[in-house]
């Protein structure tokens, strides 16, 4: 007997249809998995075989042959177990061929016959919905993240034996009551708040115009000046995620197997890896060519601590991504590319004491140790950071004061209220933020006054600014006016715009 049970693989961030055809027949006693299956595939044997016999069901002494289709692509991980095990009930007739006909099944099983969760569910049911299925059989511990799709019915099942029974309408699920994107956003609570930052107006305000344009900020100060903290409260600042940013993030989670308990991501990721961190970690690589650090950060934040501390290869590879807002992933078994748009922000000491210009402390490092520090970061690295900012120690007495800063849900707000101009002005361009524009973008959108143009000009020779970097001050500077309500970029937008860039002269001229 044949039978046919629909599923789903994953290639990067993307599914595709797997049918799994499971053929019982006479012959020799055998249970054959084919289809371009990797090693976990082919491990589904043992697995399939003793869940069934844990779950009451007795497995025919016949030739067992289980192709995944098409044969020609790799099929990966445990999904394809819960399949397996319901396309083998199926030939047993325990379920009938019409019950599989229009739903799409994945899961890992237990040796007890428990479905365990697997990685990827939320893009594989994004891809079988753009095919035309709405009925989904899945992991109870897999609905949270895909229960926000509008037009998905999803049946989660905690054990074989509870997807049998449903299969043959003898113990029906109850679908997934679907949740709006809007009331996970409502449910969510910050951990961090600029309102417990003391003192550093300027810090605060760089952050401000770094969130409202996505522009990238390195920090720069000594030990214990507010730094970390800072970063950590940038997400607080950011505007909410739309729903279809939300659902591009947590595509992006799911593959590498972090979906948070809620499921769908509703705020905006902040990845933080060690100075330690390879460069596979980072961009991405392993044998199947998982995502990185860049990745997992899309569409959020990427906070690199002690900046010089990374290793120099690390750091140039983020280059290209910075750019081009994705990244191709080429391995020997596996081609994957993943987007990764998102807001950089480091952090450094100015020298290997950090006490270098502190008004507290004396530096006690020599003028070569602290150049071999600095040349840690590269000249082309720092051109693609838009703002240069330094942060002083606060002193004890304002550390001591009660009093709260401004929070982060007023700093949010301008925020929000500069990416609606933005949004606006940029319309169906596909640019959603100022740090997006491009070569082409930016002239139309960046008009300066006379004498605005003159002192940029100005700027841009007594600094040394590469063309990058005048394109980079021509964005930041757009982004005040923003913020500020001005259409025309003036002079006091630009020389703000240019005290971010003077910091990489101070300390690398």
């Amino acid at each position: 007997m044949l039978a046919f049970v629909p599923s789903c693989g994953l290639a990067g961030i993307d599914g595709f249809a797997v049918d799994v055809e499971v053929n019982l027949s006479n012959g020799m006693v055998l249970f054959e998995i084919v289809g371009l299956p990797d090693a976990a595939v082919k491990e589904s044997r043992e697995r399939v075989r003793t869940a069934l016999r844990n779950s009451g069901f007795i497995l025919p002494g016949e030739r067992l042959i289980v192709n995944l289709a098409p044969a020609d692509q790799k099929k990966e991980g445990p999904a394809f177990d819960l399949p397996i095990a319901l396309g083998i009930l199926c030939c047993m007739g325990s379920i009938s061929q019409a019950a599989l006909q229009s739903v799409c099944v994945f899961g890992e099983l237990s040796l007890n016959g428990a479905v365990r969760p697997v990685r990827g569910a939320l893009p594989m049911v994004i891809s079988a919905m753009e095919r035309g299925v709405r009925r989904f059989l899945i992991p109870a511990e897999n609905a949270a993240e895909v229960r926000c799709i509008e037009g998905a019915e999803i049946y989660p099942v905690t054990t074989l034996i509870e997807a049998a029974r449903h299969l043959a309408i003898k113990t029906l699920i109850e679908p997934l009551q679907p949740v709006a994107y809007k009331t996970l956003v409502s449910r969510r609570q910050f951990s961090e708040d600029f309102c417990h930052v003391k003192g550093q107006s300027k810090a605060k305000r760089a952050l401000e115009i770094a969130a409202a344009g996505g522009h990238n900020i390195l920090m720069i100060g000594p030990p214990g000046s507010g730094k970390t903290l800072m970063a950590r409260c940038l997400p607080t600042i950011l505007p909410d995620m739309t729903f279809e940013e939300a659902l591009e993030a947590t595509r992006i989670h799911s593959v590498a197997g972090i979906v948070p308990p809620s499921g769908l991501l509703t705020e905006r990721p902040f990845r933080s890896p060690h100075h330690t961190a390879s460069h596979a970690s980072l961009v991405g690589g392993g044998p199947n060519a998982m995502p990185g650090e860049i990745s997992k950060a899309h569409n959020g934040v990427l906070f690199l601590d002690e900046l010089p501390e990374y290793h120099r290869d690390v750091l140039e590879a983020l280059r290209q991504p910075m750019e081009d807002g994705f990244v191709t992933v080429t391995r020997v078994n596996a081609t994957s590319t993943y987007p990764s748009r998102f807001v950089l922000v480091c952090s450094m000491n100015p020298c290997p004491c950090g006490n270098l210009g502190s008004r507290t402390k004396q530096c006690r490092c020599t003028p070569n140790e602290i150049r071999r520090y600095l040349n840690r970061v590269s000249g082309p690295l720092l051109d693609r950071i838009d703002m240069h900012i330094e942060v002083e120690s606060i002193s004890a007495e304002r550390l001591a004061d009660a009093e709260l800063s401004e929070s982060s849900d007023s700093i949010r707000q301008r925020v929000e209220a500069a990416r609606a101009v933005q949004r606006a002005r940029y319309g169906d361009a596909g640019i959603r933020c100022n740090a997006e524009l491009n070569a082409r973008t930016l002239p139309k959108v960046c008009t300066l006054t006379a004498s605005a143009r003159e002192l940029l000009s100005a700027s841009t020779e007594k600094l040394k600014l590469s063309n990058r970097a005048y394109a980079r001050v021509l964005k930041v500077a757009r982004t005040i006016c923003d913020l500020d309500g001005v259409d025309e970029i003036g002079d006091a937008q630009v020389a703000e715009a240019v005290q971010y860039r003077a910091l990489d002269r101070k300390y690398w001229g």
